[in-house]
């Protein structure tokens, strides 16, 4: 179950989806504000987006997946344990945070979140200028940076301020310590929103966590080393 970042969709995971396909049953979801689902109440909270995937969960029928999260996707996916402990059969968490409260200073969260609440009121290549300079290495070929960029034109102004407010709010440290199954953190050593050492933290909390570090890579990890990602993913799930 791949859970997508604050900036994207489904189609962050089409790396993953294909090479996973020939083993797994692999499911993306556009979460509410994204892609293809509808806008959500803009006082949506972190809660409010784990109960809507949990219910997403069970009306696709899939028992207990492995639950694999991509930066907001990541808390988005540590907030399902929280509140649903029996879903998740593992949990992948890349480029994480406890949230950005409970990772990031607080001027950073400060300056993130009105970031956010500014992009979503100018036109889609102010907000891809700003943005997706941050999500990828130095060394990324611009055509994948291009394909991504496409994608996040397509942004939902409301999805796009209730997922930046939900996770401004965000401090998920309590629950990582409680963590009671297996986890993988998966961190590009060139990762400029969620830095290695926020990725360090994570895996000091989690008990029974291993942590991956991508040479070369940059926040969306599994976009700039789907290669390195997808091995990363594959031995983790072989071996539970």
């Amino acid at each position: 179950m791949f859970l997508h970042g604050y900036v994207g969709d489904r189609r962050t995971w089409g790396p993953q989806l294909e090479d996973l396909a020939d083993e797994y049953t692999v499911v993306a979801w556009d979460g509410p504000g994204s892609g293809r689902s509808t806008d959500p109440p803009e006082s949506f909270t972190l809660a409010d987006f784990a109960d809507a995937l949990a219910a997403f969960i069970d009306v696709v029928g899939l028992e207990r997946p492995h639950v694999v999260g991509l930066s907001f996707g990541g808390g988005l996916a540590l907030e399902l344990y929280r509140r649903h402990p029996q879903l998740p059969r593992t949990l992948v968490l890349a480029g994480a945070y406890a949230g950005w409260r409970g990772s990031l200073p607080d001027d950073v969260v400060a300056f993130r979140l009105e970031q956010a609440l500014e992009l979503s009121k100018l036109p889609p290549d102010e907000l891809v200028d700003a943005i997706v300079p941050t999500l990828f290495a130095s060394t990324t070929p611009a055509e994948l940076v291009d394909e991504f960029a496409a994608t996040l034109r397509e942004f939902h102004p409301v999805g796009f301020r209730a997922m930046a407010r939900s996770f401004a709010e965000a401090d998920l440290r309590d629950v990582l310590p409680r963590i009671a199954v297996p986890t993988l953190l998966i961190s590009g050593d060139e990762d400029v929103r969620a830095p290695l050492d926020v990725a360090h933290e994570l895996h000091a909390a989690i008990p029974d966590s291993t942590l991956v570090v991508l040479p070369g890579a940059g926040h969306a990890s599994n976009l700039d080393d789907p290669g390195g990602f997808n091995r990363a993913l594959r031995a983790f799930l072989r071996g539970h």
